[in-house]
């Protein structure tokens, strides 16, 4: 390129005309060049809605015949008439981007609803269960749904206000373990891992838009198939987020793969937002085993300069006597000397019964010392500096480094104590030491089949799910970055088993957090088990069928379990929590959790109200999933929950007002008008820490102007 940008110069000297119109269609050329990572973008996603019921104008398919395994007809159709009523339900089709026309009359009963990615959607919630143990505690939630357009549905409820997003998305090994366009991508599709790419994209562009910008995570979890393209696909979409790689011990036995060395690890990406970096946490004894063991105690360092800049001549400044003597109980200080700067320095005299430490390197070299001569007398004074055995004129010096001596000011390295020589004798025998470790993670209770697979099969005897994390290790990538936010608010759009909302419940029990996980899931059953529903004449969308996808046979039944510490037949969960929080699985947690489905509204239910039921839900998670939720339009005009208040009756609006004015703890005012004079009114009528929402406008806005389509 850069080439081609000299050619042009050189042709605008000789023909300006003509080197302007080189330049025009050079730069046509290059925006359409992709730099970086270059994949091909393949055509967007589609997702089949079984169940989703049939309206005129929708983008349908055809299923096969009922209790046949083949392949049905893949190509959309438009529903152009519905006539009929109950199973004698029928549809007029038209097939859409024929080269010439085709129409068709089919059964509304073997047709199902697509949504392709392109289109826009107006999402809805509609619940499926609950657990409450929790009390006031926030709710986590579990949304079954296609993770592409629960994530749009969040960016109404969630954008910028994510702390953290933890996904373990398809490794792309070639198995069966994920679809594209409604097929699964095998090991010798020769696009399969542009169509990865693809696929993951678009996913990280709309978690972007969900992230808090001046402080939040990006944790993806990945092995050797894709981690090169993830990365470089990460610097693409986050080009202002710092990252760095992980490598985890997940398999220490290896994964025996043929011709290869064996899989013992996988990798972790930490995409790091605005102010975002790992906190130094309390860890478990099994990572003390990989850090510094000094860290336990109060650490002095030595004095004399090593490293780099160790010469005299690097601090000339420094280079100044000690003058130490032996004491009745040891040695002490006598005194501090002022900086020299002569070469005569061994002929200096020290103070009676005293003698002199030089800044003297091992090998006889002048070297100099880490503080100032002022520096040091007050860090004798302070008794932040001390000596070590008596050696006289080579008797070692070291002090606390400004991080530890607040240790001791802050009262976490209690004084219990003077030495002969004035320096702090302290209390270790309660620290906890806190770590940010290295990036070779090797600790035990990360192995997947412990921490994973055999606990799960505690949780939901009897129940498979192929290769999920270990609970310890993603409890541990979460804590480093939301240990200091109580509040937090996690996500996890590929949640699979739920592991992560299992993990943030642990970080809660630990310090007392409400921190608060959405999940979101699939409800595909597994490839290898479809054949044998499809022979049994069973479709999606059939209750005997649902009730074998990941949501509801996985996701669901482990979160329940997980909080009232019993498995799905009732029975207590057997054995015990380990590492840093170790309790009987039993005890369960004293939280709450709320289960939904994905759904997919009109904007014109919506604006006229005919959707309320399904929209509440979201309405409820953007202020916060806590407390009572309004399901139902308010009979008076008005109604005020614990964090939120709907108003849909503005002649009702002096008195909503006074009602949001007496809850403190409500934060969103939902306003139901199309008048945009009567929105300002009331909004500059509510407390000024409650936020005003217009409804249905900000709702049917976010999702026809907001997804980039």
């Amino acid at each position: 390129m850069s080439r081609l940008t000299d050619l042009i110069a050189r042709a605008k000297a000789r023909d300006g005309a003509l080197g302007e119109e080189l330049e025009r269609e050079f730069k046509a050329l290059a925006s359409r060049r992709a730099f970086g990572l270059n994949f091909e973008r393949h055509r967007p996603e589609s997702v089949e809605l079984p169940g989703r019921p049939v309206r005129r104008g929708d983008k349908v398919r055809i299923l096969p015949p009922r209790g046949t395994t083949q392949r049905g007809d893949q190509r959309l159709w438009r529903v152009a008439r519905l006539a009929g009523r109950g199973n004698a339900k029928r549809a007029q089709l038209a097939l859409i981007d024929a080269e010439s026309p085709e129409t068709a009359e089919v059964a509304v009963a073997d047709l199902v609803v697509v949504a392709e990615f392109r289109d826009y959607i107006y999402p809805g919630l509609v619940s499926t269960g609950k657990v409450e143990r929790g009390g006031d505690k926030p709710f986590h939630t579990v949304i079954n749904g296609e993770n592409f357009h629960a994530l749009e549905a969040l960016t109404y409820t969630h954008r910028g206000r994510i702390d953290a997003i933890y996904i373990d998305p398809p490794y792309n090994t070639g198995a069966r373990d994920w679809k594209y366009n409604n097929d699964y991508v095998g090991e010798e599709d020769l696009y399969r891992h542009s169509k990865w790419l693809a696929f993951i994209e678009r996913r990280l562009l709309v978690a972007r838009q969900l992230l808090n910008p001046e402080n939040s995570v990006l944790i993806v979890t990945i092995d050797e198939k894709e981690y090169l393209r993830l990365g470089l696909l990460i610097e693409q979409t986050f080009p202002d987020a710092r990252f760095q790689m992980v490598s985890s011990a997940i398999n220490p036995k290896g994964a025996t793969r043929q011709s290869s060395f064996g899989r013992t690890d996988e990798y972790l990406f930490f995409v790091m937002l605005g102010d975002a970096a790992p906190n130094a946490v309390p860890l478990s004894n099994e990572w003390k085993i990989v850090e510094d063991r000094r860290a336990s105690r109060l650490r002095w360092a030595e004095l004399l300069r090593s490293g780099s800049n160790t010469r005299r001549e690097d601090s000339p400044n420094q280079f100044y006597p000690v003058f130490v003597r032996l004491g009745d109980e040891g040695p002490e200080f006598h005194s501090v000397g002022d900086a020299y700067f002569g070469d005569d320095w061994d002929n200096i005299v020290p103070p009676e019964d005293s003698f002199s430490v030089w800044p003297i390197r091992s090998d006889g070299s002048e070297g100099n010392w880490q503080n100032s001569a002022e520096s040091l007398r007050a860090l004798i004074k302070m008794g932040y500096a001390k000596l070590g055995g008596w050696r006289e004129g080579r008797t070692a010096i070291t002090y606390l480094k400004r991080g530890e001596q607040s240790k001791v000011d802050n009262g976490v390295f209690p004084i219990v104590g003077r030495r002969q020589d004035n320096s702090v004798i302290v209390d270790d025998g309660a620290y906890q030491p806190t770590f940010v470790p290295g990036t070779q993670w090797r600790i035990g209770s990360h192995n997947a089949e412990q921490g994973g697979t055999n606990l799960q099969k505690l949780l939901i005897p009897g129940r498979k799910f192929p290769f999920p994390k270990s609970l310890y290790a993603v409890e541990d990538a979460l804590r480093f970055f939301v240990a200091d936010k109580p509040d937090a608010t996690i996500l996890d759009f590929f949640s699979g088993s739920g592991t992560t909302a299992h993990a943030v419940m642990r970080l809660n029990r630990q310090d007392g957090g409400r921190r608060r996980c959405i999940s979101v899931t699939n409800n595909e059953v597994a490839a290898d088990e479809q054949a044998a529903l499809r022979k049994a004449g069973l479709r999606p969308g059939d209750p005997d069928w649902e009730k074998w996808g990941i949501c509801d046979h996985i996701t669901k039944p482990r979160v329940s379990a997980a909080i009232t510490g019993r498995t799905p037949d009732g029975e207590e969960i057997r054995g015990d929590y380990k590492f840093t929080d170790e309790f009987p699985m039993a005890e369960g947690f004293e939280e709450n959790a709320e289960f939904f489905t994905l759904t997919y509204e009109t904007p014109v239910a919506v604006s006229h109200n005919l959707a309320f039921q399904r929209v509440a839900p979201l309405l409820w998670m953007r202020a916060g999933s806590e407390g009572r939720r309004i399901d139902d339009l308010p009979a008076a005009g008005w109604e005020v929950a614990n964090s939120y208040g709907l108003l849909v009756d503005l002649d009702h609006a002096s008195t909503f007002c006074d009602a949001v004015a007496a809850q403190p703890s409500l934060r969103i005012a939902y306003i139901v008008t199309d008048d945009d004079r009567r929105f300002q009114a009331v909004a500059r009528a509510l407390p000024d820490n409650v936020e005003p929402v217009r409804l249905y406008e900000s709702y049917l806005s976010n999702f026809r102007f907001s997804m980039g389509r």
